[in-house]
C-alpha cells in the first residue's frame, strides 16, 4: 500500500466514525486515534493548539479540560471548524469555537468543575495541519475542587483508561520537564496498558522552565526512560504570552529558535518541536492504521454483514402496518410460552446453578418438603393413647367391652388423617408461589414493550390464582374421599394378624433393629426417631433400658446406640 493511500486512510476513518455517530450508533470498532494524556498543568492543551495554529482550547488554571475532546484534523485548502453536535455549522472564528467547547463542556457536565466521560467532537480544516486524529482527556489531578465528588481522581483516571486500554490507541504521554520524569502521571498509566513501551510515545513540556544548569539531554536522548517511539521535546507559549496574544507563529520560531541554540538540544534540533512531533504523530498514526488494517477490515467487514442482514429484515417493514404488529405479539407471546414450559420441563436455553428454580424446584417441594412437613406434625403419644381410651369407653357405654371397637378406630384414625389437609394445602401454595415467579422470569425478555409485560404477567398470573382454588379443592376432596372410607384389606395396612406374622419373623431373625431395611424405599420414610426408654419386658433382663428407636411407615426399629 503507498504512502497517498496510507493518508487517505485517516479522513476515511474519520467519516466512519461520524457515519456511526449520525446513525446514533457506537462504533464497535476500535479506530485507531492518539490519546493525549497528562497532569493538569501540564501543557496538553497548549500541544494541540500548536498543532493547529490557533487559539481555540478553553484556557486557566486548574482542570480545564472536563470532558474527552476528540479533534480531527484535516489537511483543507479552507480554514474552518465543525461540531458533530452543531451539524451544517461552521465556525470560522475560533474564539467561537473556545466558546462552544464552553458552552458545550457546562450543558453536560455544570459550571463548577464537574467531569463526564461523553466526548465532544470536533473536526479542524486547514492547510497547517496534517491528517491526525487526537484526543485531549482531562488533566491527572489528586485533590477535588468545586463541585467534583471526593473520588475525582478515580473517574478521571477511569475516563483515561477507556481510550488508552484499546490496542488501537497510540498514547501520547505529555510530561513537564521541571517534574521528575520517574513522578510523571502520564508514563504511569501508559507503562500499565503498555508495558514494553510500544504504542507511547513521549512529550516534554516546559523545557525552557527548568532550573538553570538542568537539562532533559538524557530523557530526549531515550536513555533515561527508554520508549519503542522514543521522546519529542517542544516548548510551549507561557500564560504570560498567551495573555499578551503572542502569536503561535511566533512562538514557533521562538521555539525553534531555542533549540538550535540550547548546548545540549543543538545537536537533537531537527528532531524538537511542535513541527516535527505533528510529523512524527502522522506518520506514526499512518504506521498503526497499516499495522492494524488487516483486523480492522475484517472485523469491519463483520459488522457491515451484520447490519446488512438487520436491514434485509426490515426492508419492507412498516411501522403503522396493523398485521406486522399482530405478527410480532404473537411471537412473543409464544415464546414467553417457549420459556415458561422449558422452565417447568426442564432443558431451557439458560440453565441456573446458583439456585433451585422452577420445575427443579416444585420437585423439591413433592419429594422433600413434602414429607418434612407431615414429619413434623406435632404427635403427642400420651394424648393419643388417652383419645383412643375415651372413644373406647365411649362407644361401649356402660357396658364393659371384650374387643376393640372398630368404630373407636375409625374415630381416631380419621382424626389422624384430616391432619393431613394442613401439610397438603402448604404444598399447594409453594407451588403457586413458584410458578408466578417463573412467570415473571419469563417476562423479562418482554421489558421492551412495559404494557405487554404487564398485561401477560397480570393474566397468567390470574390463570395460576384460577386454578390454585380448584387445586385445593381437589386436595381436600380427596382427603375427604380417604376418611370416608377405611380399606383395612389393602396390603399396606398391618392389622393384628400381619403385625402377628412380622413380630414372629423378628424373633427368627434373631436381630434387633433391622426390620424394614429390606422394603421399599416408600415404605422405608422415617416418620420420627430418638431415644426410647423401655421397661418391664420379660425377654429384656435388667428392667428398664433406654434404646435408640426408629419409627417408619412401616416398622418400629430400637437399636443399643444412635450408631445402630
Amino acid at each position: 500500500m503507498g504512502n497517498r493511500e496510507m493518508e487517505e486512510l485517516i479522513p476515511l476513518v474519520n467519516r466512519l466514525q461520524d457515519a456511526f455517530s449520525a446513525l446514533g450508533q457506537t462504533c464497535l470498532l476500535e479506530l485507531p486515534q492518539i490519546a493525549v494524556v497528562g497532569g493538569q498543568s501540564a501543557g496538553k492543551s497548549s500541544v494541540l493548539e500548536n498543532f493547529v495554529g490557533r487559539d481555540f482550547l478553553p484556557r486557566g488554571s486548574g482542570i480545564v479540560t472536563r470532558r474527552p475532546l476528540v479533534l480531527q484534523l484535516v489537511t483543507s485548502k479552507a480554514e474552518y471548524a465543525e461540531f458533530l453536535h452543531c451539524k451544517g455549522k461552521k465556525f470560522t472564528d475560533f474564539d467561537e469555537v473556545r466558546h462552544e467547547i464552553e458552552a458545550e463542556t457546562d450543558r453536560v457536565t455544570g459550571m463548577n468543575k464537574g467531569i463526564s466521560s461523553i466526548p465532544i467532537n470536533l473536526r479542524v480544516y486547514s492547510p497547517h495541519v496534517l491528517n491526525l486524529t487526537l484526543i485531549d482527556l482531562p488533566g491527572i489531578t489528586k485533590v477535588p475542587v468545586g463541585d467534583q465528588p471526593p473520588d475525582i481522581e478515580y473517574q478521571i483516571r477511569e475516563m483515561i483508561m477507556q481510550f488508552i486500554t484499546r490496542e488501537n490507541c497510540l498514547i501520547l504521554a505529555v510530561t513537564p520537564a521541571n517534574t521528575d520524569l520517574a513522578n510523571s502521571d502520564a508514563l504511569k498509566l501508559a507503562k500499565e496498558v503498555d508495558p514494553q513501551g510500544l504504542r507511547t510515545i513521549g512529550v516534554i513540556t516546559k523545557l525552557d522552565l527548568m532550573d538553570e544548569g538542568t537539562d532533559a539531554r538524557d530523557v530526549l536522548e531515550n536513555k533515561l526512560l527508554p520508549l519503542r517511539r522514543g521522546y519529542v521535546g517542544v516548548v510551549n507559549r507561557s500564560q504570560k504570552d498567551i495573555e499578551g496574544k503572542k502569536d503561535i507563529k511566533a512562538a514557533m520560531l521562538a521555539e525553534r529558535k531555542f533549540f538550535l541554540s540550547h548546548p545540549a538540544y543543538r545537536h537533537i534540533a531537527d528532531r524538537m518541536g511542535t513541527p516535527h512531533l505533528q510529523k512524527v504523530l502522522n506518520q506514526q498514526l499512518t504506521n498503526h492504521i497499516r499495522d492494524t488494517l488487516p483486523n480492522f477490515r475484517n472485523k469491519l467487514q463483520g459488522q457491515l454483514l451484520s447490519i446488512e442482514h438487520e436491514v434485509e429484515a426490515y426492508k419492507n417493514f412498516k411501522p403503522e402496518d396493523p398485521t406486522r404488529k399482530t405478527k410480532a405479539l404473537l411471537q412473543m407471546v409464544q415464546q414467553f410460552a417457549v420459556d415458561f414450559e422449558k422452565r417447568i420441563e426442564g432443558s431451557g436455553d439458560q440453565v441456573d446453578t446458583l439456585e433451585l428454580s422452577g420445575g427443579a424446584k416444585i420437585n423439591r417441594i413433592f419429594h422433600e418438603r413434602f414429607p418434612f412437613e407431615i414429619v413434623k406434625m406435632e404427635f403427642n403419644e400420651k394424648e393419643l393413647r388417652r383419645e383412643i381410651s375415651y372413644a373406647i369407653k365411649n362407644i361401649h357405654g356402660i357396658r364393659t367391652g371384650l374387643f376393640t371397637p372398630d368404630m373407636a378406630f375409625e374415630a381416631i384414625v380419621k382424626k389422624q388423617i384430616v391432619k393431613l389437609k394442613g401439610p397438603s394445602l402448604k404444598s399447594v401454595d409453594l407451588v403457586i408461589q413458584e410458578l408466578i415467579n417463573t412467570v415473571k422470569k419469563c417476562t423479562k425478555k418482554l421489558a421492551n414493550f412495559p404494557r405487554l409485560c404487564e398485561e401477560t404477567e397480570r393474566i397468567v398470573a390470574n390463570h395460576i390464582r384460577e386454578r390454585e382454588g380448584k387445586t385445593k379443592d381437589q386436595v381436600l376432596l380427596l382427603i375427604d374421599i380417604q376418611v370416608s372410607y377405611i380399606n383395612t384389606n389393602h396390603e399396606d395396612f398391618i392389622g393384628f394378624a400381619n403385625a402377628q406374622q412380622r413380630s414372629s419373623q423378628v424373633h427368627k431373625k434373631n436381630t434387633i433393629g433391622n426390620q424394614g431395611t429390606n422394603l421399599p424405599p416408600s415404605r422405608q420414610i422415617v416418620i420420627r426417631k430418638g431415644w426410647l426408654t423401655i421397661s418391664n419386658i420379660g425377654i429384656m433382663k435388667g428392667g428398664s433400658k433406654g434404646y435408640w428407636f426408629v419409627l417408619t411407615a412401616e416398622s418400629l426399629s430400637w437399636y443399643k446406640d444412635d450408631e445402630k
